[in-house]
Parts: structure tokens; C-alpha cells; sequence
């Protein structure tokens, strides 16, 4: 294991542990030397001379040179035993140290463990929490301190932004709202009205229905990049199947034949959110199609995964397209003018609903031309395997 996957606690025991052991060591060399020294310096030995016959099973010394072997024998038997006990007692000492260790640097690591559970339960809506914590005036508390800062910091912000989307979305629609009902009534006048009247006013009521799409558009986008609100349990084939209802007679409308294969697919978030990714994903196949086109959608659980897959028949697509139609008033063709085909943030709110439900969303070309793009969602529990096949076709 290397230090890059080891906790802070691990990694300050082993710290512990290896200072321990090496000033271990380097004490116990330091005794040797001093124990050595003292052993070859100190040790005297006061020799006689007994016959052997007085000192039962002795051993006859018969030389000077035997004696100092016999001397140094003894002392490097005793400083062999000294060796071996210090090494046994600082082997001893070094398991109890990192022992100790590993509980002091957990109460040392606890004020960030605290601030770690914290920031992982905090979200849109538990901002108003904080850490608090107390102690010494130390680093760790300062560090405490200033996370703490920075949620005062983020709850105001998104506090500023849930006011804002709600101010917004009820001053930019009012005026919309005003001049399509004057519209409708000076088209519903008694006696009709000129047919150049009629021609403006219709153009008109197709460009305020354009800035309510695009309105909306963006009300949703916004919606879709914040924290959760609505946390269900779905069905997300079920969800698909109402977005193929809703959009069948504009895919008959363009002569596009959606295939469906449905299979149970459970999913944990916000359904309307869910649903307004699969009406997305299926209005963008109708729009970016062929004469006479086709759309299969399919949706199924695997290996813990929900997945929805939308492909469709169409224009051919190069990867490097792929890349950039999850950006905001992005589109395949570089029609940012024009609006017969949406205002471009259909798929980036497809992307931001999947960031917020911690899926992902990815596209790639179709080798005859065409899109397929598939949602990876966690699954809650396993389901069952029924079949839900139908199509909505001509």
C-alpha cells in the first residue's frame, strides 16, 4: 500500500512508529558502545593459582595467552546478552508505541474526521449547518473557523439565487403573458380583422411562444444544476413511456417511427426532472432526424445501473460534434439564429439533471448517420425483467 491511499491516522502511527524505532536504535547502538567500552576497560579479573586438583572439572590455564582468550570470551558473551535484551525490549517497545500512537493521532485527526462528516452531509438545503467546533486556538480550529465562513458565504449565495430564479421567472413571464392575451384579443375582435393584422399578429404569437420556450428552458436549467428538492422512487420506463405519448403526434407530424423496448428500470430522484430528460432527449431525435426516420428507446438495469438509450436515424454526426451539443445554445448545425428547432439547451439540461442525480449522460455517432445517447443512473434495487414492448408509429 502506498502512502497516497493510506488515512492521515495510518500515516501518523507509521511516523510514530518509525521515529520510535529508529531512536531505538540509535540509543541502543549508543548503549552498546558505552557497555562495550566499559566491559574491555572495567572488567578485572583476579587470577590464582589452585592446583587443578583443588577446583573440580577446571580447566588448566597454561599461558598468559589463555587466560585473555578466556576474558574476552566472557565479556563478548555478556555484551552478546545485552544486545539480545535490547533488541527484544525495543522490539517490545516499538509495537506499544505505535499502538499508542495510532490512538493519539485519532484524537488528533478527530476535529478534521468531524469536519469531513460534515461536509459530506451538508447540501443545498442543511447549509445552515456548521462545525463549531471547539478547543485551542490552533490550526485545526482556524481551519474549522473559516469552513465554517465559507457555508455562511455559500448559504447566503444560494439563498440570493432561489429568490432570484423566483423574481425572475415571475417578471419575465408577466410581460409575455400581457402581450399574447392583447394579441388574442385583437384577433378575437368582432367583425375579424385584416388579414395583414392577422398574418403580424400570428407572427407574433409564434415569437412570444418562442420566448416562453426559451423561458423555460432556462428556469429549468437553473432548476436542474441545484441540489435535489424531490427524492421518489420511479420508474424511469414509465416515465419514458409518457414522454413517447406526449411527443408521438410531433413525431407523426415529421414521419418519424418511435420503437420502443421498455424494460423495468428503477431510479431514485426528482420524476418531473426524469421525465423532462426523456422528452428532451426524444424531441431532439424527432428534430434532428430523416424523412421517414426512426427513433428505438430502450431502458433496462444492469450490474446496479439504470440506463435509458435514446438513438435515432439522422445526418451524420462527426465525434467532434458530439463534444460540444451539451453546451448551452449549442446545436449540431450552427443555427444560433435560427429557432424552428428550440433555443439549443435541451440537452445541456439533460446533462445538468444527470449531474444532480450523480448519472452521466453520453453521445456518439451512429455509423449510417445519427445520434445515441445513453443515461447511466445508480439503481436502487434490483427488479424484475418484464417486457414492455410497443411502437408508436405513423
Amino acid at each position: 500500500m502506498t502512502s497516497t491511499h493510506m488515512s492521515l491516522r495510518t500515516r501518523l502511527t507509521v511516523v510514530y512508529g518509525a521515529l520510535f524505532l529508529v531512536t531505538g536504535i540509535i540509543l541502543e547502538a549508543a548503549t552498546y558502545a558505552v557497555t562495550a567500552r566499559a566491559v574491555r576497560t572495567q572488567f578485572k579479573v583476579l587470577v590464582t593459582k589452585p592446583s587443578p586438583e583443588e577446583i573440580p572439572g577446571s580447566t588448566r590455564i597454561t599461558s598468559q595467552n589463555d587466560m585473555a582468550e578466556q576474558i574476552a570470551k566472557q565479556q563478548q558473551a555478556i555484551l552478546d546478552q545485552t544486545v539480545q535484551s535490547a533488541v527484544l525490549t525495543l522490539l517490545a517497545l516499538t509495537v506499544l508505541s505505535v499502538l499508542l500512537g495510532y490512538l493519539v493521532s485519532g484524537w488528533m485527526v478527530r476535529p478534521l474526521q468531524q469536519m469531513t462528516a460534515t461536509a459530506r452531509r451538508l447540501s443545498e438545503s442543511t447549509l445552515h449547518e456548521r462545525i463549531g467546533l471547539t478547543g485551542p486556538r490552533d490550526e485545526i480550529k482556524e481551519l474549522a473557523d473559516t469552513f465554517d465562513g465559507l457555508l455562511e458565504r455559500l448559504n447566503r449565495a444560494f439563498n440570493t439565487q432561489r429568490r432570484f430564479i423566483a423574481n425572475a421567472s415571475h417578471e419575465l413571464r408577466t410581460p409575455l403573458t400581457i402581450n399574447r392575451t392583447t394579441i388574442d384579443v385583437a384577433l378575437a375582435k368582432p367583425g375579424g380583422v385584416p388579414d395583414v393584422m392577422k398574418t403580424l399578429g400570428q407572427k407574433l404569437l409564434s415569437t412570444i411562444s418562442r420566448h416562453e420556450r426559451l423561458l423555460d428552458g432556462l428556469l429549468l436549467l437553473a432548476r436542474s444544476e441545484r441540489e435535489l428538492q424531490d427524492r421518489s422512487r420511479v420508474d424511469l420506463s414509465a416515465l419514458v413511456s409518457s414522454a413517447v405519448d406526449q411527443l408521438a403526434e410531433t413525431a407523426r407530424r415529421a414521419g418519424v417511427t418511435i420503437n420502443q423496448v421498455l424494460r423495468p428500470a428503477g431510479a431514485v430522484g426528482d420524476p418531473t426532472l426524469l421525465e423532462r430528460c426523456a422528452i428532451n432527449l426524444i424531441e431532439n431525435a424527432v428534430k434532428y432526424n430523416v424523412a421517414k426516420g426512426q427513433i428505438w428507446v430502450w431502458t433496462h438495469e444492469s450490474a446496479g445501473w439504470t440506463y435509458l438509450r435514446v438513438e435515432n436515424t439522422g445526418p451524420e454526426v462527426s465525434p467532434e460534434q458530439t463534444e460540444s451539443i451539451f453546451e448551452p445554445f449549442r446545436r449540431l448545425r450552427a443555427d444560433r439564429v435560427g429557432s424552428a428547432r428550440g433555443a439549443g439547451l435541451g440537452l445541456s439540461i439533460v446533462r445538468a439533471v444527470m449531474n444532480a442525480h450523480e448519472g452521466t449522460v453520453q453521445a456518439h455517432p451512429r455509423p449510417t448517420g445519427g445520434l445515441v445517447i445513453t443515461l447511466q443512473l445508480p439503481a436502487p434495487t434490483p427488479q424484475g425483467h418484464r417486457e414492455i414492448v410497443r411502437a408508436a408509429s405513423d
